[in-house]
Parts: structure tokens; sequence; C-alpha cells
């Protein structure tokens, strides 16, 4: 049991990847929530984020009550089989992590407002793990689609990793990498707490505040904790 766990902690080599297939895996047609289709095309000046923060029941909830999001998916990125299956992902096989997909209009909602959501709702220390959640599968990930997302997730990542050190945390865990293929999940996956609002949701966040825009540039000025914004305690 011991090894079988350890080996969903560890991120496999691309030739020890499950193979996978060439087909998509079926999902829904419309989202649930927002009643668009679930793969359409992305509207005319709305961007894309893809966030891997525990599991993606959770964390698509969070993003689809976010203003200025118009369009969510659960789904699976950062690894190398393609096409997987929910089961193939859990094996730790396949590399990749349970992602949500989030669509945004930047005219309503920036993408550092998105990035304090990614930071508050989970704890981005625990590795290959959140919570009593444990595998590759939910690490924390920033996958980003433009030099500007990756500035914006590397500022906030090390201005977060401060403020969590402050208040007795661990270094932030979190893979910030060029975003690649993203696959669907199934339809049962999708908008899962909005169909059973009563539904398993195992990830929630340290407590610790992060910001709009912060950077650690910003936060290596704040020498003395008291004269920091009321906004970071």
């Amino acid at each position: 049991m011991f090894s079988a766990l350890t080996k969903k902690l560890t991120m496999p080599m691309p030739d020890e990847a499950l193979p996978g297939r060439a087909e998509e895996i079926p999902t829904a047609e419309e989202h649930f929530v927002f009643h668009v289709p679930l793969k359409g095309d992305i509207p005319e000046g709305c961007e894309v984020a893809v966030f891997g923060m525990g599991c993606f029941w959770g964390v698509e909830r969070m993003f689809w009550q976010v203003p200025g999001v118009v369009n969510t998916a659960a789904g699976y990125a950062g690894g190398y089989t393609p096409n997987p299956t929910y089961e193939e992902v859990c094996t730790g096989k396949t590399g990749h992590n349970e992602v949500v997909r989030v669509v945004y209009d930047p005219s309503k909602v920036s993408y550092e407002a998105l990035l304090k959501v990614f930071w508050e709702g989970h704890d981005p220390t625990q590795g290959m793990r959140q919570g009593n959640d444990r595998g590759t599968q939910y690490r924390s990930g920033i996958y980003y689609s433009s030099e500007a997302q990756r500035a914006a997730a590397d500022a906030s990542l090390a201005g977060y990793n401060v403020l969590l050190q402050d208040k007795g945390f661990g270094a932030i865990t979190t893979e910030v990498l060029p975003a690649g293929a993203f696959y669907f999940a199934e339809a049962d996956h999708q908008q899962y707490l909005a169909k059973n609002p009563a539904g398993y949701c195992g990830i929630s966040g340290t407590g610790v505040s992060c910001p709009v825009g912060l950077s650690m540039s910003r936060q290596m000025q704040w020498t003395d904790p008291t004269e920091r914004p009321a906004s970071q305690e």
C-alpha cells in the first residue's frame, strides 16, 4: 500500500505514462450554470486561464461564481497521456492535474483578481495533495497562456509566498507552466456541485488574504507589519 501511495505522489516520466487514445472523451454539451456551449468558441475579447488547486469540483464552483467569468470547465492538464479518463488520471500514471479552465472577460475581471481566488481558495504549500486528497492530480498549478499571465503569476507567487511564511506556513509548491493541452473531463464532472449541492468538496484555503496585484517588490516594502494595508490580515 505504501509503495502504491508513493507512486501516486511522484510524477511519472513521459515514457512511463499510460498511452491514452486519439479520440476525445465525451463530455457535456452545455454548461449547467451558464447555459452556453461548454466547448464553444472563446467570445471576442475574452481570455482563458487554467488553474489546478485540488479536486476540480470545488475549484470550478469558486470560479463560476466570479463576476466576469463567462464559462468554466473541469478537465486535465499538465501531463502526458492524450485524452485521459478520470480513472486513469487518478492512478497517477498520466502526469495530469485536475484543473479548471476559466473563460473570463478582462474588462470585468482581471487575471490578477482570478489569481486572488486561486491563492485564497486552497493551500498552495502542500505538494502533491490538498487536505485528505493525495496524488499528483491534486497539486497546485497555474498554467499560463501569455507572457502577461506568466509575469502576473510569478509576481503574485513571490509576494504571497512571503505572506504565507509570515503566518507560519511552508514554502509555496505551486508549479507555474505554459498551458499545454487541456482535456475536458467527463460530463459527470462538469459543474458537479451545481448538480449536487451537497457533494464532496475537499479544498479549503489558508485564511491568509492575497491582495489583487500583489508582487514581491511591493511585499518587501512592508518591513513593519503594522504598516501593511488592512486587507493583508
